[in-house]
């Protein structure tokens, strides 16, 4: 791993940043948060997947979305979210707090999350209104294995011109197979051949504009009903 000014953790595997250059957090809302329409859709129960867990920013930001909507809409109980991520490369506890000191918003919920992980990246991580699971090693034998089924995918592997095994079409079929009936993806790729693939799946797909240089993500809806086991 190289660190990019100092603080953009950069994968010397894939060549590829773990977050926008310029407003990470903000794509992050933007892409993933957004994209699934949330945090409006979450509700006791909900449940989040995603590829690519990385420096765990997603997860710390739906954190944060969540905490935000219970405020405003004076809710006091905390909802048991789920949130499962496919990892294959995880970083070091070092890492991760490297990467997260970028984001002084998030420092409280940072700070539990190193701190579990630095204990046991394989155990569940609860943070507030939040139950993590990070499933290590490779997404295309983790994936078909793994019991659960998503209301929402993060699908946040690196470029698929950079990794493109981490979006080939038989990834995005497990993605759909592990989606409920009605259930939402977001990414901030516009690849041709990631679209298609989501599509074939049964997803509705549609390319919205991206955050930042980016012109172009997409984000989609699970047609009818998928086959799951």
């Amino acid at each position: 791993m190289e660190w990019r000014d100092g603080r953009v953790p950069v994968s010397t595997r894939f060549q590829d940043p773990y977050f926008s250059l310029d407003h990470g957090l903000d794509e992050t809302r933007q892409v993933f948060l957004a994209g699934n329409d949330l945090p409006a859709r979450l509700r006791p129960g909900f449940h989040i997947a995603e590829l690519g867990f990385g420096t765990g920013l997603n997860a710390l930001a739906t954190v944060a979305a969540w905490r935000a909507a219970r405020a405003e809409t004076a809710r006091d109980a905390t909802p048991p979210i789920r949130f499962t991520s496919f990892e294959g490369f995880a970083m070091s506890a070092a890492q991760m707090a490297r990467a997260l000191s970028a984001f002084p918003v998030l420092e409280q919920d940072a700070e539990v999350l190193v701190r579990a992980w630095e204990a046991d990246p394989h155990g569940t991580i609860r943070l507030e209104g939040l139950e993590l699971r990070v499933i290590h090693g490779d997404v295309r034998d983790t994936l078909p294995d793994w019991s659960g089924r998503a209301d929402a995918w993060f699908l946040d592997g690196f470029s698929p011109a950079r990794n493109p095994e981490m979006w080939q079409p038989e990834l995005m079929d497990e993605v759909a197979r592990h989606t409920v009936p009605g259930g939402s993806f977001a990414t901030y790729t516009a690849a041709g051949f990631v679209r298609e693939g989501l599509a074939k799946a049964g997803f509705a797909v549609v390319r919205v504009p991206g955050f930042g240089r980016k012109r172009h993500m997409t984000r989609g809806r699970l047609e009818g009903q998928v086959a799951h086991g």
